[in-house]
């Protein structure tokens, strides 16, 4: 056979065998709950469209060759919340279908054992119960409801786990919580821990028409007569030039809607 048409002829094969073939790719953490997959028959009717499952690119036993069926993780010797890379093998012309991969998400699962903050103004809390990774959102009231301060990544193991955050506190009572929400959206909360802070009070004095004037650094919030948040942050002196000139309210330290007139 001519060199060069066996070449050509082996190219073409490579590309059909690549085209032959595609992938589902599912990552999270073992809940302790199986896969279910709809299997459909490639276009050509003949065989199924999936046709190899891995799990941390172990081939799995699982009985592929039908309309349905069940990736089994229990066969991989798994620990719920250990993570997960689910591989669908599948032909490009149909496509699996996983009816519930909200299993490989974690849930929100944490147990509080403690939560406080110390003298040295740093939020700790010890948790049990994690399954998997998830972000605790720390939350501190001010202002008649509360506000998200920081992140800390959670650990996700079952076992005890300690955290801690250093935390920025108002004059007079504060009080903190530690949030953590998974995918269904719902907030799984802490109980509250308070701290009284011997902090002097902030205030807001005469200010430039191009800053705001704290007489302290503090976490604020900036609203329009209309009730739009127009702007937030930290600082002592936070640059205001781009708003307009009128009223506003201004929420700061342990203040809610204080009024200020930019001129």
């Amino acid at each position: 056979m001519n060199r060069f048409l066996f070449i050509g002829l082996l190219f073409l094969t490579l590309i059909s065998v690549a085209q032959d073939k595609g992938v589902i790719v599912l990552e999270g953490h073992y809940q302790g709950v199986d896969l279910y997959v709809q299997n459909p028959y490639g276009s050509s009717g003949v065989g199924f469209c999936a046709y190899k499952v891995t799990i941390n690119d172990n081939v799995t036993t699982d009985q592929v060759e039908s309309s349905a069926f069940i990736i089994d993780f229990t066969t991989q010797g798994l620990k719920v919340g250990d993570p997960v890379i689910v591989k669908i093998f599948h032909k490009t012309d149909c496509q699996p279908k996983v009816l519930n991969p909200e299993v490989l998400r974690p849930k929100s699962t944490f147990e509080t054992k403690s939560i406080k903050v110390g003298d040295d103004q740093v939020l700790r809390w010890t948790t049990t119960g994690e399954q998997g990774k998830l972000t605790y959102n720390v939350e501190q009231y001010r202002w008649n409801k509360y506000v998200k301060v920081g992140e800390v990544e959670g650990k996700g193991t079952a076992g005890e786990n300690k955290y801690e955050f250093k935390i920025t506190p108002t004059s007079g009572e504060n009080k903190f919580r530690v949030v953590q929400i998974d995918y269904t959206g719902k907030k799984r909360m802490s109980p509250k821990a308070t701290y009284e802070s011997k902090t002097k009070p902030i205030d807001l004095v005469a200010s430039k028409s191009k800053t705001l004037d704290f007489t302290g650094e503090t976490m604020f919030e900036v609203w329009d007569t209309y009730g739009n948040l127009v702007k937030k942050g930290f600082g002592k002196n936070p640059n205001v030039d781009n708003l307009k000139k009128g009223l506003y309210y201004v929420n700061f330290d342990n203040k809610t809607g204080v009024v200020w007139n930019k001129k």
